[in-house]
């Protein structure tokens, strides 16, 4: 075989090993989210008054890597307004944006 052949292979070998990768990690939150909301509709916290506390920050900042997904999906819950954080540093859902979230989802073909 071609050397230039097996230069193009492996690259579209790396391309599609790194879209595969991005895939399972995006797989992985998805995953993390649902768990969270799950946990905050079964402790009932749908208000500012029933808010319950989240580990929302990694508990050692030297560990890196993929293990813990779980402050990375609070932010991205946040950033989506599907939950909510109020002053004392606990969280409740937002069970309109919650609602429609899940419309959308049964929605999709």
């Amino acid at each position: 075989m071609p050397v230039y052949l097996q230069i193009i292979l492996l690259l579209v070998g790396f391309v599609v090993f790194v879209l595969l990768a991005m895939y399972a990690a995006g797989w992985g939150l998805r995953r993390v989210c649902f768990k969270i909301l799950a946990e905050l509709e079964e402790a009932g916290a749908v208000k500012a008054s029933r808010a319950v506390r989240l580990q929302d920050e990694r508990k050692n900042f030297f560990r890196v890597g993929t293990g813990n997904l779980r402050p990375r999906a609070v932010g991205l819950l946040l950033k989506d307004g599907l939950i909510v954080k109020t002053g004392d540093n606990k969280y409740y859902l937002d069970r309109e944006k919650v609602a429609a979230m899940r419309g959308k989802l049964t929605r999709q073909p």
